[in-house]
């Protein structure tokens, strides 16, 4: 059991995100239904809803608009997320590369592929930001 761990210590990492992303999507789910419940009660009464929870409603359960740098949940800053994971990917594409040139672990053709994909993602990411208006996060 010792050996499975210090073999497969990184399958901890995607199971954390997979299990993370189950729990938010179920907390979705439960607002989206929370919000039907309410629009209900207002049917019921025969009142007009308040225009902040249909809104509720018309945001995504699934969490797709998480990433979505047009999102309105980001403060009125058009692009900051995209800007965050243009830092993110090529903070981590650099570490990885680090790792691969001093081959840590003696693994360093492994984390040269892992750099190489976290590099791709970072353009991807900027291409993005850049595509979003060009702005940077304003304070």
């Amino acid at each position: 059991m010792e050996d499975l761990f210090r073999s497969y210590w990184w399958l901890l990492f995607p199971l954390a995100w997979f299990v993370f992303g189950g729990f938010s999507s179920f907390l979705n789910y439960r607002r989206q239904r929370d919000a039907l419940k309410l629009i209900q009660t207002y049917a019921e009464k025969g009142q007009e809803p308040p225009a902040a929870l249909l809104a509720l409603i018309e945001k995504p359960i699934d969490g797709s608009g998480m990433w979505d740098s047009s999102s309105d949940n980001s403060g009125g800053r058009s692009g900051d997320g995209a800007w965050f994971s243009v830092v993110l990917f090529g903070v981590m594409a650099v570490g990885f590369a680090y790792a691969s040139w001093s081959d840590i672990y003696g693994a360093g053709e492994a984390f040269l592929i892992v750099s190489f994909v976290l590099g791709a993602l970072c353009l991807a990411s900027l291409v993005s930001a850049l595509r979003s208006g060009g702005r940077g996060p304003r304070a």
